[in-house]
């Protein structure tokens, strides 16, 4: 496919380098310097903002920007007839990514959200045990996902509303209410606590939530930019089981993942360990389940629907009285 990239940054960077056996013709940025550098290293060229760039013979656009450029770029895109890979969150809040929803449908092109984390290895491995029956009907997850800031946080566009649209609950919150859903089907708000406790900023620095569904399941979730040392664990309890997963890799840690098979006589359970060393292949895993799903006409896994009830949920728990 031809693929043209908005925002060539860490992440647009990283988008690229998985697109293998793509071609990537066209890279936009603010700031000129850095396209001309991802062009460089890609072969592409350098279009003169996204609007040239949405207007190309392309067949997808990646997004990869700042949140509050997120969606008006995607519908953009849409428009243009291009599939669209949209980084998390897909835009500021729940109206901007219904208006990126509505735009798909109405295109009839495929646009996915960058829920990279659904394709760690552990996790993807986790969603194959869980939907074999292996745990029972499910019960709960237990989710935890945090990182320190750095100095100067306070000052970064993640710090300024009116450029991210929240704190930690839209950043590293965001996949754990989609990781939650993915596990355990659709859910909504029971409880919420979006306090800044750290930093001085107009945003939240932890959120707490618990969510449930119908069927009585609950999901308990803690993102944190005050966890001193960064980590990742989501636990995923079944009547029959349960799964435990540790680290993302790098600075959070291996990536391995825990079968813990409950007996007939209960008591110490049957224990699996899988280890997930080396580099980061979601981002690979991600891209490819992509490509797949536009050459089969299927959904993408994690889209604009998901990136919607996962926004009613941020929209909920941010209407919250804030600590």
């Amino acid at each position: 496919m031809r693929l043209g990239i908005v925002g060539c940054g860490l992440i647009g960077q990283k988008r690229a380098a998985a697109a293998k056996g793509h071609d990537i013709v066209l890279v936009a940025d603010l700031d000129a310097s850095r396209a001309q550098a991802l062009a460089d290293k890609t072969g592409a060229k350098v279009a003169k903002d996204w609007q040239a760039l949405v207007a190309a013979d392309l067949d997808v656009v990646i997004i990869a920007t700042l949140h509050g450029s997120l969606a008006p770029i995607a519908i953009g895109a849409l428009e243009a007839g291009k599939h669209v890979l949209v980084e998390k969150p897909a835009g500021m809040n729940v109206d901007e990514v219904a208006r990126v929803a509505a735009a798909a449908k109405k295109s009839g092109k495929i646009c996915k959200v960058g829920f990279n984390h659904r394709f760690h290895p552990a996790i993807w491995k986790a969603k194959e045990i869980v939907d074999s029956g292996a745990l029972g009907s499910m019960m709960f997850v237990r989710g935890r996902y945090g990182h320190g800031g750095r100095p100067g946080m306070e000052k970064e566009w993640r710090a300024i509303p009116e450029l991210s649209g929240g704190g930690e609950l839209i950043d590293q919150g965001s996949h754990l209410i989609d990781l939650s859903r993915w596990f355990l089907g659709e859910l909504e708000l029971a409880f919420a606590a979006t306090p800044t406790l750290f930093w001085d900023m107009k945003v939240d620095d932890n959120c707490f939530l618990a969510l449930k569904n119908g069927a009585g399941n609950i999901a308990w979730l803690h993102a944190s930019w005050s966890e001193w040392k960064n980590m990742f664990s989501l636990e995923i309890y079944g009547r029959d089981g349960k799964l435990m997963i540790d680290g993302l890799g790098g600075s959070y840690g291996p990536e391995k993942l825990t079968y813990f098979k409950m007996l007939p006589q209960m008591g110490p359970p049957e224990t699996t360990v899988w280890d997930f060393p080396g580099a980061d292949v979601s981002w690979d895993a991600e891209f490819a389940d992509f490509a797949d799903a536009i050459a089969k006409g299927r959904r993408a896994t994690g889209d604009i629907q998901d990136a919607v009830a996962m926004h009613k949920i941020i929209a909920a728990a941010y209407q919250e009285p804030r600590s």
